[in-house]
């Protein structure tokens, strides 16, 4: 009995959500006033793009986001490995402005959180191919989360381009 519980504690404990920021804090600390939200309809060709550069169908059809001028912010989710990661993105015209784990809920590749990684993306813009322009460094361990956030990177940046492309 003793080891079943035991076994259910580990499996717990390996799954368990770690929230990093919330998403009001994430926005309060993008914007001087966070704007009010907006959503996306993914829909026809942005679906076609999206569900090219993550290879599955986003799980939300309308996305949400936020607004000022011509700097946006997402709050987006991919899976890892077996869960999502949900990340929070500032973009402006010249790229990725900031890049932030917000939850992580997997067992392993929990590195992607820490700062140095994030940094990697400042600046970062969507080639003709929707290619990240600069390159990621891996983590040892956290291949999965890494691709999952580069990947949910540039579907934040084309999301951008498609709400600011004819304001900015």
């Amino acid at each position: 009995m003793k080891w079943i519980l035991c076994i259910s504690l580990l499996f717990s404990f390996a799954h368990a959500e770690e929230v990093y920021q919330s998403q009001d804090d994430f926005l309060a600390s993008t914007f001087d006033s966070v704007p009010d939200p907006q959503r996306l309809t993914l829909s026809g060709d942005l679906s076609k793009q999206v569900k090219k550069i993550l290879d599955h169908r986003y799980k939300k059809i309308r996305v949400p986001y936020w607004q000022d001028g011509c700097r946006t912010a997402w709050v987006l989710e991919e899976i890892g490995k077996e869960r999502p990661i949900t990340t929070g993105f500032a973009v402006n015209s010249q790229g990725l402005e900031k890049v932030k784990v917000l939850v992580f809920r997997e067992s392993r590749g929990w590195e992607v959180k820490h700062d140095f990684f994030g940094q990697q993306f400042i600046g970062a813009k969507l080639t003709d191919k929707n290619r990240l322009d600069t390159t990621i460094d891996n983590i040892s361990g956290a291949t999965l989360s890494v691709n999952a956030v580069t990947s949910i990177s540039r579907m934040a940046l084309l999301l951008h381009e498609h709400v600011t492309k004819d304001s900015c």
